[in-house]
């Protein structure tokens, strides 16, 4: 495989969450990701077969004890030729295990440092534990999204993936290119607090503009408020979604549910999305989700059905892009952006802890017998 970044080395110290999806996503586009995973089972290794990891493929796996100063040594010998590093750890443990930047960087003065954490590197908070949910609220988007009375997770979508792993990736990318002109590494300080906020930005500015309510959930355009923004229950209980915001697009939606010709209040409205948000509500029962999808579908609505990831990867226009591909038994989401020129692609699934760890070792330059002397001291795991 040739993709954009073929040629490029990145060592991943293994973590969870936002760390190894960057990974995934430059070893989908050509990069040599080498994941270097602890030699034992952790409590977060939670998916018997790692196959169904789909955030670990792409790559080689070896296994290292970093709590052996010779652990820590291996390491250091891996990056000596990589062009990339990132790092999963709190404030602080990469220095401890003598894995900082300042070290690794003394010893490829060329190499982009990714560092990924919830908090950042500094600030009051910096230390301190956190998952997604506890980052998206302080940024706001939490409060945002939900009905009336409750904040609703969005999975964890919004602070490991959107603004931590593809922030990473963004960063090291950026920071790759670069050095590649300047012949220096530096630093990438990727904070989840920070990548959250930042795709919350367009809503920053409504809020601004005085066009965002800050203070109300579904009360907003785009949070369940508008009649014309959200989802609706079907006659076989199923959902569709409709994002009628444009004039033109109101008024195919308008035509296409019957409501056209009627003295209705004005779209926008506020006072008026509650009422009409019901009688559309009525509108939409009557009929299943199959049966607007043949009224709906492909129009200027801007309709979707509402689908379970079952059906998601079965829709006509995910098998017509390739969206969804076939990896060891079960569909995933394929390889994003796509290349007309240097194609992206799947390596192959998650790798067992510790499957390339000859392979990569002995590539990297080291003997047969230190190998051997590093697995007999547990340095390093056994295939």
């Amino acid at each position: 495989m040739a993709g954009p970044l073929s040629g490029l080395t990145i060592v991943e110290l293994a973590g969870i969450g936002p760390g190894p999806m960057c990974s995934m996503m430059l070893g989908d586009m050509g990069a040599d990701v080498i994941r270097v995973d602890r030699t034992k089972a952790h409590v977060m290794d939670r998916l018997a077969d790692p196959k169904f990891a789909v955030h670990n493929r792409s790559r080689r796996s070896v296994s290292v004890d970093l709590q052996k100063k010779e652990g820590v040594d291996v390491v250091l010998r891996l990056i000596e030729n990589a062009d990339g590093i990132t790092e999963p750890f709190r404030p602080g443990v990469a220095e401890r295990l003598g894995l900082g930047p300042d070290i690794c960087l003394a010893r490829n003065p060329r190499l982009v440092y990714g560092r990924m954490t919830g908090w950042g590197q500094e600030g009051p908070l910096a230390k301190a534990a956190g998952h997604d949910i506890n980052y998206i609220a302080l940024t706001g988007a939490l409060h945002a999204i939900g009905v009336k009375d409750k904040p609703t997770p969005p999975l964890n979508l919004v602070g490991d993936f959107g603004g931590g792993g593809m922030l990473l990736a963004f960063g090291m990318v950026c920071g790759l290119l670069e050095a590649q002109r300047s012949g220096k590494g530096q630093v990438i300080d990727a904070a989840m607090v920070d990548g959250a906020a930042l795709l919350l930005g367009g809503i920053y500015g409504m809020a601004g503009a005085g066009l965002w309510n800050d203070s109300d959930r579904e009360t907003n355009m785009l949070d369940g408020g508008a009649h014309f923004y959200g989802s609706y229950e079907t006659k076989d209980g199923k959902f569709v979604c409709i994002g009628s915001i444009e004039p033109q697009f109101y008024a195919e939606l308008l035509e296409k549910t019957g409501l056209k010709g009627e003295n209705l209040p004005a779209q926008m409205d506020r006072k008026a999305w509650a009422q009409l948000k019901s009688r559309l509500a009525g509108i939409f029962r009557t009929k299943t989700r199959d049966e607007w999808c043949t009224i709906m579908e492909g129009t200027d609505i801007c309709f979707a059905p509402v689908l379970t990831m079952k059906e998601a990867s079965q829709h006509p226009h995910a098998k017509a892009r390739g969206a969804y591909v076939d990896v060891s038994g079960f569909p995933q989401p394929a390889p994003a952006p796509r290349f007309s020129r240097t194609k992206e692609g799947i390596k192959g699934p998650a790798a067992k802890r510790g499957q390339h760890t000859d392979e990569v070792l002995s590539q990297r330059g080291f003997s047969a017998k230190e190998i051997g002397e590093l697995k007999a001291a547990g340095v390093v795991g056994p295939q």
